[in-house]
């Protein structure tokens, strides 16, 4: 099975940013527990309907990835940053944004907002081809 496979059908039981962070933390030394439990608060938006968890959990392995010896250098940071806002632009080239809410077409900030993404399955019809998208983001930027 593909990384991007991988994530894909681990968000059957996880959230978005857990899927990625998940999948791919392993491989830059995150224990896979621990990436479950960073990214538990990132799912939805971070709960609030903001930036979509499978963006955000790929952001978390681009840290991994090059954050390098001494990740609060100015360097590393801005490198970081280049690369954060390469890969939000990349996303939101395909899915016109990365904000959670604007995705699934519900305010994920509110109660009413998420019923209705889960009671409409957006979750289950929507939800996994971010996953799968920051996936392939991610394979193409480790080349």
């Amino acid at each position: 099975m593909s990384k991007v496979q991988e994530a894909v059908t681990r968000f059957q039981g996880c959230n978005c940013a857990q899927s990625i962070i998940s999948t791919y933390g392993p491989e830059v030394g995150m224990d896979k527990q621990k990436a479950l439990q960073l990214a538990v608060a990132f799912g939805n938006g971070m709960g609030m309907g903001e930036t979509c968890g499978a963006v955000s959990g790929a952001l978390m392995v681009l840290g991994l990835r090059h954050a390098g010896d001494d990740p609060c250098a100015k360097e590393a940071k801005g490198q970081a940053r280049q690369r954060a806002q390469a890969f939000a632009q990349s996303f939101a080239a395909v899915h016109g944004t990365v904000r959670c809410s604007a995705l699934v077409g519900c305010d994920m900030g509110t109660a009413e907002g998420y019923e209705q993404a889960r009671s409409q399955n957006l979750f289950g019809t929507l939800c996994p081809k971010f996953v799968q998208t920051a996936a392939e983001l991610l394979e193409a930027e480790a080349k």
